[in-house]
């Protein structure tokens, strides 16, 4: 009896050497891990009425702006492609996001997501007691649904609409006709005529 409680501590003992020795030699051998940067966070800027009325004005460059929220699935859905938007056409036209959230995810959720996607366009947040006020200064034709999209001329008209989710073949398309009727055409000038010298 005496000598099988000896044994088994014999070889408890055994095991409990042989795991603390191997995981020591595991955690010796391991290489130091680079620790990673840590990723900024997005900035988010709270906008009211007015200043949405300032931020739908375009500055010189054809401007799209969605208006999209964390909770809604289709603007989750369609923000990679805005994303690559962005990417293409950085510098050629003004890209801003505009965030229905609550107030309370401004430093949260937002841009969290935001950050999450790799978006590098502008991003707001819309809060005004007058939702309807917001709606019907973007357009006559929005219900308030999300997501919204729209695109404006150089001139500050609407191009292009779409409420709901965006196609990106179709809004490719219809930033390309905005740019192309943006860009001035070359003047045609008649050649040079070279003129003889009599001698």
């Amino acid at each position: 009896m005496l000598s099988s409680v000896l044994a088994r501590a014999v070889i408890s003992a055994v095991l409990a050497f042989l795991l603390v020795h191997v995981g020591f030699a595991q955690r010796a051998g391991d290489k130091p891990r680079a620790k990673k940067a840590p990723v900024a966070a997005i900035k988010v800027t709270q906008i009211d009425i007015d200043g949405l009325a300032k931020l739908i004005k375009p500055a010189g460059k054809p401007l799209l702006i969605n208006f999209w929220a964390t909770w809604c699935d289709p603007c989750r859905e369609e923000f990679p492609d805005l994303v690559q938007i962005d990417t293409a056409y950085r510098g050629k036209i003004d890209f801003v996001t505009v965030s229905l959230d609550d107030l309370d995810d401004i430093k949260t959720v937002v841009p969290r997501f935001l950050t999450k996607m790799k978006a590098k366009m502008p991003a707001y947040l819309l809060k005004t007691p007058d939702e309807s006020a917001a709606i019907t200064m973007v357009s006559k034709d929005w219900a308030g649904n999300l997501p919204m999209t729209v695109l404006f001329d150089t001139n500050g008209n609407a191009a292009y609409q779409r409420n709901g989710k965006v196609r990106h073949a179709v809004l490719v398309a219809e930033i390309d006709k905005v740019l192309a009727a943006a860009t001035p055409p070359i003047p045609v000038t008649e050649p040079v005529k070279q003129v003889e010298k009599k001698r």
